[in-house]
């Protein structure tokens, strides 16, 4: 249980730095939702491999799996 409570905490800190970051990126740009957008595409790619790593299906051209992240 406090294994999962502390991933859930970990994923959560890890997309609001993702956010901030990409704001800040945005600002940088002059555009925040582009920005904004950067900023979900890298959260969701770093959700995909954080789950596949804890599912144990890590690594590249696995012949098994396919090709993983």
């Amino acid at each position: 249980m406090a294994a999962s409570k502390k991933q859930r905490w970990s994923w959560l800190g890890g997309t609001i730095v993702l956010v901030v970051l990409g704001v800040v990126i945005g600002l940088i740009l002059q555009n925040v939702w582009l920005g904004l957008l950067l900023a979900a595409v890298v959260s969701l790619v770093w959700l995909i491999a954080v789950e596949s790593r804890k599912g144990g299906n890590t690594g590249v051209n696995d012949e098994s799996n396919g090709i993983e992240i």
